[in-house]
């Protein structure tokens, strides 16, 4: 029977798309930690690290600050399905893929939607967001990603907060793919609810979504004229397990928090900042061999993620060939563009363990040998030339 169903033996790539990044090997290892009950002493003790580690990243001192069992999309219907009720006035940023799933989710939950949209690739403006706050009757929240990772644009929050509480409305952000590569200031910013995930910046497998909320989220949540309409992702019952009382609500994932235990710790051994350096130094390095290859990025000038690039795709070139002729030959994986972008960028991520100068030197010489297979004139050694010169630089 089991011939049928052979040992599963996966390659093992280099993940320079928009998530999952590479593992670090003592998260691996962490996972092969012995499984315990969600109420042991010895797990309860983890649960409570977490706690900390993950305050320590966002920057934050939230009490409620944990990992929600679950995908980034988990923390982001999580922050939905517990601020909104029916009717509540909620204006969400679109630029890119993600703000669109945040207005879909706030719609499923009851919510007027207010939608403030700007052209893919560039930032949510703030006069935009006050426009549409001046057009609220009472606005519940404000709804932003932060790294959009459709897109490669880099949305700054500081003012979209301070004007989200000048109205009275929570500050919403989607930190999913910006979590350990670029500062999220939660509390410096006046953040009041916070996701993101464990795949990208901070290189965990996929499964857990940090999420952090604060005092004036909470009191919100609190302040409920009904319930949570999602029984999972209720923070009334779940604040208990994660808080003193540990009441049982459902069984956490043991070996998902072993893994995003040791790779939080991983992060602060390297420091926040050093972490944000390496992600700049290594991003600034690929987009330099990209323009010596004649690549454009298509993500709005002085807002452009380090850890997620959108590339132009030069006219005439099958995307999808490129990529797969980077997997089959040098074992890379990129990612194709999504809706508008689709078939016109490839997104290269550089995020966490997979930020690393020897990928960004193995993929600028990969593209070179196969853009010249397809009889674009590339100068031969340019791109990582122009990447050398980059690093050198620092």
């Amino acid at each position: 029977m089991t011939d049928s169903f052979p040992e599963l033996k996966p390659a093992s790539r280099i993940l320079l798309g928009p998530g999952p990044s590479n593992v670090h090997p003592r998260v691996m290892k962490a996972m092969m930690s012995p499984v315990v009950g969600h109420l042991d002493p010895d797990f309860v003790a983890i649960m409570e690290a977490l706690k900390g580690l993950l305050r320590a990243v966002f920057r934050t001192a939230n009490q409620l600050t944990f990992p929600a069992s679950g995908t980034g999309s988990a923390g982001m219907e999580m922050i939905m399905a517990n601020l909104v009720e029916d009717g509540d006035e909620v204006i969400v940023g679109i630029n890119g893929a993600f703000g669109a799933r945040l207005a879909d989710c706030g719609e499923r939950q009851g919510a007027r939607v207010i939608k403030t949209q700007a052209e893919w690739g560039r930032i949510i403006e703030p006069d935009a967001v006050e426009a549409a706050l001046k057009s609220a009757r009472k606005p519940k929240l404000v709804a932003i990603v932060h790294a959009e990772t459709s897109t490669g644009a880099h949305q700054p929050l500081e003012a979209i907060s301070a004007l989200a509480h000048r109205y009275g409305a929570l500050m919403v952000v989607d930190a999913v793919t910006s979590l350990g590569c670029v500062p999220v200031e939660v509390d410096k910013w006046g953040i009041d609810a916070c996701y993101s995930c464990t795949q990208k910046g901070l290189s965990a497998p996929p499964g857990l979504a940090p999420v952090t909320f604060s005092a004036r989220a909470m009191e919100a949540v609190n302040a409920r004229k009904s319930k949570c309409k999602s029984w999972y992702l209720d923070l009334g019952m779940i604040a208990n397990y994660w808080g003193e009382n540990r009441v049982y609500h459902h069984t956490a994932p043991i070996t998902m928090n072993y893994a995003l235990y040791e790779a939080l710790r991983v992060v602060l051994e390297e420091g926040l900042e050093a972490r944000f350096k390496r992600h700049r130094i290594n991003a600034a390095a690929l987009h330099a061999g990209l323009a010596a290859l004649g690549l454009k990025l298509a993500a709005e000038e002085g807002y452009r993620l380090p850890q997620l690039s959108t590339v132009s795709v030069p006219d005439g070139v099958d995307e999808a060939k490129v990529r797969a002729e980077l997997l089959a030959n040098y074992n890379i994986e990129i990612a194709a563009g999504l809706g508008p972008f689709k078939g016109k960028v490839w997104r290269i991520g550089l995020m966490g363990e997979s930020c690393r100068r020897e990928n960004v030197t193995l993929l600028l010489g990969a593209l070179e040998q196969i853009l010249t297979g397809l009889g674009i004139e590339v100068a031969r050694g340019s791109a990582i030339a122009a990447a050398a010169d980059c690093y050198a630089a620092e």
